[in-house]
């Protein structure tokens, strides 16, 4: 007897997953950013968790590592391929890159989600996959919810946490 119970994946931060439509992939970002990629014709698919664009130096004989986004798109790319799912014909969604403390941003710096968010729009641009919609910046987190069955991909993004100062607790 088939079961059609749909079977839950979370990703870690640098972790990424590529499966077919009995599944459905979760994550939770900050300032990292997740890709999702869909086939519509195969309903295959995948999710990227990146923490940073690329690695500063790659040693030699060193494994492609998911926490890097760069390594991690190719390697869902290299996986999808293996099953016969040609990258150009996925619809690419993206979402994340938040700004977890804007109390503390640097003037003049540029803050690793927003780096984040345009590797990834770059990465994509130059394998030739389509991005269909995306969800970035902001601040606060999101949670993400990528059904691959039909390509669905929710999210809810959530600001900073607020922090309660109990040096004033008398004031209303």
């Amino acid at each position: 007897m088939k079961s059609d119970a749909v079977i839950e994946v979370f990703l870690q931060p640098g972790e990424y997953f590529v499966g077919d439509a009995g599944y459905r992939i979760r994550t939770l970002l900050g300032s990292c950013v997740s890709i999702t990629l869909w086939h519509p014709a195969s309903h295959m698919g995948a999710m990227t968790h990146f923490l940073l664009p690329t690695r500063s130096a790659v040693r030699r004989g060193e494994p492609p590592d998911g926490r890097y986004g760069d390594e991690a798109l190719d390697l869902i790319l290299a996986e999808l391929k293996s099953l016969g799912v040609v990258p150009t014909e996925c619809q690419a969604k993206i979402f994340g890159g938040g700004d977890m403390f804007p109390q503390y941003a640097q003037s003049g710096g540029i803050h690793v989600g927003r780096r984040n968010g345009e590797a990834a729009r770059e990465l994509l641009r130059v394998h030739g996959v389509h991005v269909l919609s995306e969800s970035l910046f902001g601040i606060g987190h999101r949670q993400i919810i990528f059904t691959l069955s039909n390509g669905d991909v929710w999210q809810r993004q959530d600001g900073p946490p607020t922090y309660l100062d109990s040096s004033n607790e008398d004031e209303p």
